[in-house]
């Protein structure tokens, strides 16, 4: 919906467009940001050990922030710091700012790499994440009419509460979890649920699921809007397209993170990128390597700072999500910047021939080819002291082509889209694994092990 078609809209149907803040000009954006900013350091200065010591070390204080580009003075924070410090004292670390009584929730990461780190809220904090929350599902596109079904676990994961944003918006919520596919498929289908939030690989599944039960998503079944998140797919417009197809569906790619909170971004109706909560997390965009700045619409590291989470500030977290983003101002006329792209993570890059390389730019050629299922792996070996990769991907049922000549064909749009030569294996339908939560694309065989 654009910017004039919201502003002919009653008050009481648009509660969460907040016109004054969300359409302000870039520079008014940069003056608001720097002014939080500057409460926000003497806040973490102040009441955190952790960054008192860290920037005495780096000879900073928060005064020292006059202009934005100063913030590069500050010292980076990352994973390790986060577990180490809450390691060193527990529960929490000493990165949190506020009492522990004033804290009121804690969501925590999964683990998978160490040691979970757990994110404390006080209840402004909380507050203000629901609150964004519910004008970033509005700017999708959700209303009081509209019936949602929660699919994301609610055991500690930051996207548990984000229902809560929905239910703030008026939207009848219905509190799914994570259920099998059948049992989640006959919720959708008793409810009539017209919109759902899941990982953009159990989208696919679901959908093929309904189908081999004899559901057709699209006739059989109510949802019209279908929220993604936790993996770069949602942002890649092949495979929003093909999940689109299935489920006769809007896909609309959100961003999140469980040592801020649930949604840091998503996208509006009109899918142009994803809008950032810039009036709650400052974005830099850096060449992992140098620490500068890369220009705009280029690929970088994304770092961020919170503006306003007083129970622990975030100052420089190196996310490890390689992004591209643009100020330019969306057709819905909202102005924040925008992801324009999430590409993958650090440790997801492969490096083929001296080519970076991540799986979102495999799945963006594997997903535009009608006669394939979308579905793919990349194998990576080390054969006389040279890596080989070779790109799995499955051909769809029916397929009466040749088989030659359809892998010849995905191997030349691979090369010519990403500079990266590999052998293409084809496989019968249904031979790769399905995921039900995060896909695991990579079989790294170069130590032996999965990557």
């Amino acid at each position: 919906m654009t910017a004039a078609a919201l502003r002919s809209l009653d008050h009481r149907e648009r509660p969460y467009w907040a016109e004054g803040l969300e359409t302000q000009s870039r520079a008014e954006w940069e003056v608001q940001t720097l002014e939080s900013l500057r409460r926000h350091l003497r806040h973490a200065y102040q009441g955190s050990p952790y960054y008192r010591a860290s920037f005495d070390a780096a000879g900073v204080r928060p005064d020292h922030l006059q202009t934005l580009d100063d913030l590069r003075r500050f010292p980076f924070i990352d994973k390790t710091v986060l577990r180490d410090r809450q390691c060193a004292v527990p529960p929490f670390g000493d990165l949190v700012a506020v009492p522990e009584e004033e804290i009121v929730y804690i969501s925590a990461s999964s683990g998978s790499t160490g040691v979970p780190t757990a994110s404390p809220f006080t209840a402004r904090d909380f507050d203000d994440w629901i609150d964004y929350e519910a004008r970033q599902f509005w700017s999708s596109g959700l209303r009081p009419t509209d019936r949602y079904a929660h699919s994301l676990n609610f055991s500690l994961f930051v996207g548990g509460p984000c229902v809560l944003g929905a239910q703030k918006l008026g939207a009848l919520s219905i509190h799914a979890g994570t259920l099998p596919s059948e049992r989640l498929l006959a919720i959708l289908k008793q409810f009539q649920a017209t919109a759902i939030w899941t990982t953009p690989s159990y989208a696919w599944y679901l959908g093929e699921t309904a189908v081999k039960e004899g559901i057709d998503p699209k006739r059989d079944l109510a949802v019209r809007r279908i929220f993604v998140a936790g993996e770069p797919g949602g942002s890649i417009p092949e495979t929003r397209a093909r999940i689109e197809a299935l489920w006769g569906a809007g896909v609309y790619d959100y961003y999140g993170l469980s040592d801020i909170f649930g949604s840091c971004a998503g996208m509006c109706e009109e899918k142009d990128g994803l809008h950032w909560a810039e009036d709650h997390i400052h974005v830099e965009v850096l060449n992992p390597d140098t620490g500068e700045p890369v220009p705009e619409g280029a690929r970088g590291e994304m770092v961020l700072t919170t503006l306003k989470k007083a129970a622990r500030p975030m100052v420089r977290f190196r996310t490890g999500d390689i992004v591209s983003v643009t100020t330019t101002p969306c057709r819905c006329g909202r102005t924040s910047l925008r992801l324009h792209g999430i590409h993958g993570r650090l440790d997801d890059m492969l490096i083929i021939k001296g080519v970076n390389l991540f799986p979102s730019d495999v799945e963006a050629v594997a997903r535009q080819d009608p006669a394939l299922t979308g579905e793919y792996r990349l194998v990576v070996e080390r054969i006389n002291h040279l890596d080989r990769l070779t790109v799995e991907v499955e051909q769809v049922h029916g397929f009466n082509g040749s088989s030659e000549d359809l892998a010849h064909r995905f191997e030349k749009h691979l090369k010519a889209v990403t500079g990266v030569h590999a052998e293409v294996r084809l496989l019968a339908p249904d031979t790769l694994p399905r995921a039900t939560h995060k896909a695991k694309r990579v079989d790294d065989r170069r130590a032996g092990v999965w990557g």
